[in-house]
């Protein structure tokens, strides 16, 4: 995995209150890395501090092995998670300016702003005022900005807020598009279904601390507890008489169970099968939303 973003032993504080400590992780070339953490966590710092909006009290920020200067800083996208567009301009006249910025010249900002609004389903409503639309308008008004000048990273802080489902997938195809162009693209959200479908990797933040990162499927696989799922003819509440086994769940012929560390998951099968047909006995894999719970305990 070649990291491009990288963060090393970053700390910042607030007066007295620390909200990071030594939060080290790597974002790489062409992956979606999913950034979660409860509310004041410290994802918006972390973010703010690889943007430059705040500065580190130690550790550093590297992309591609250097320090990062402001003229890089302009090769990134970023999408704050407060909106920071001008609500009397309209959606057109806000992403070719924001293009501008990022130094593309008129025309290419008019080219690279028109396909976007049609990509993220704006073109319609790309001349209408941004006060005068919905939160996932100019939710989605605000993703065409950081797109607009082709970012070599992006940085986006919950970028599917407001969004409804149609329009969250519409964001997911295209942050998935950009990714695969080799676009590193670090997101945060609360939405853990979002995040575990669309990340590669996995970044879980909490009390300033980084308590797990990874790629994906490596944590679901570190974190999966000795679950089974067993499916019977017949009623499964049998299994909670096995000696090593907690029920979890029952539902008529189906029964989650936890093992302990020293019990035999083919005994339990044996057990099953003795009493008739097993349809089914399987182990469960966590969902992000059970790791991220079990991190934070």
């Amino acid at each position: 995995m070649t990291s491009v973003l990288r963060l090393d032993g970053v700390d910042r504080s607030f007066g007295d209150r620390q909200v990071l400590r030594n939060v080290s992780f790597e974002v790489a070339a062409g992956r979606m890395t999913g950034f979660v953490g409860g509310n004041g966590a410290g994802k918006t710092t972390t973010m703010r501090i690889v943007l430059g909006v705040l500065a580190a009290d130690a550790g550093r920020v590297t992309w591609r092995g250097e320090r990062l200067t402001r003229e890089t800083r302009r090769r990134f996208g970023y999408m704050p998670e407060e909106r920071g567009l001008y609500p009397k301009m309209t959606a057109r006249e806000q992403v070719v300016y924001l293009g501008r910025l990022h130094g593309l010249d008129p025309a290419a900002a008019r080219r690279h702003t028109d396909a976007l609004l049609d990509r993220v389903g704006l073109a319609e409503r790309g001349d209408d005022l941004l006060e005068t639309l919905s939160l996932g308008n100019q939710q989605r008004a605000q993703i065409a900005a950081a797109l607009v000048h082709d970012p070599e990273v992006l940085v986006l802080d919950e970028p599917f807020s407001g969004l409804d489902p149609l329009a969250v997938d519409t964001v997911v195809d295209v942050l998935r598009e950009r990714a695969a162009t080799g676009v590193p693209v670090l997101f945060s959200s609360h939405q853990l279904d979002v995040v575990e479908r669309l990340c590669d990797d996995l970044v879980i933040i909490a009390d300033g601390r980084i308590r797990a990162a990874g790629r994906r499927d490596e944590l679901r696989a570190a974190y999966t507890l000795p679950r089974f799922e067993l499916v019977v003819d017949g009623d499964a509440g049998w299994v909670r008489d096995q000696p090593g086994v907690t029920l979890v769940d029952l539902d008529g012929a189906r029964a989650v169970v936890d093992l302990t560390a020293d019990t035999d998951d083919q005994a339990v099968l044996r057990a099953a099968l003795a009493r008739g047909p097993v349809r089914a006995f399987r182990p469960v894999t966590p969902s992000l939303a059970e790791i991220f719970r079990e991190v934070n305990q």
